[in-house]
């Protein structure tokens, strides 16, 4: 792993980070509360009150299920990334002392359980 290597993210991928970033804003929690705010009065336009929780609970249930499938993807790509990070450091570490640390069986088994835990959480 060189660290230069960056997969081309696509126009879903964009998408996704960009809705992460918009949902995670306090701009989206007051738009949000103004649904909500202005959803209220609307019970005077519907003949049942379950009708009028109807609509609100179908409105919300589908955008919270987009929404997951959404913040997942972008919390997928940034665990990958940062699984990415691990391993170069862990091989970093593991060269390092096997350059400067004494041939000792101590720092052979600390380098050899670094080599071992790279890409670690791709195998199990």
């Amino acid at each position: 792993m060189d660290g230069t290597a960056q997969p081309r993210r696509g126009v879903f991928d964009r998408f996704a980070e960009a809705v992460s970033r918009t949902v995670s804003g306090g701009g989206f929690f007051g738009a949000a509360v103004a649904v909500v705010v202005l959803w209220l009065p609307t019970i005077l336009l519907f003949d049942s009150v379950d009708t009028w929780q109807l609509v609100m609970s179908t409105a919300t249930s589908v955008l919270a299920f987009l929404l997951v499938t959404l913040l997942q993807n972008s919390e997928r790509r940034k665990d990958e990334a940062t699984h990415r990070k691990l391993n170069e450091l862990a091989a970093a570490v593991a060269q390092l002392l096997e350059e400067r640390a004494p041939a000792s069986p101590d720092a052979e088994a600390q380098t050899e359980r670094l080599r071992e835990s790279i890409g670690l959480e791709e195998r199990i």
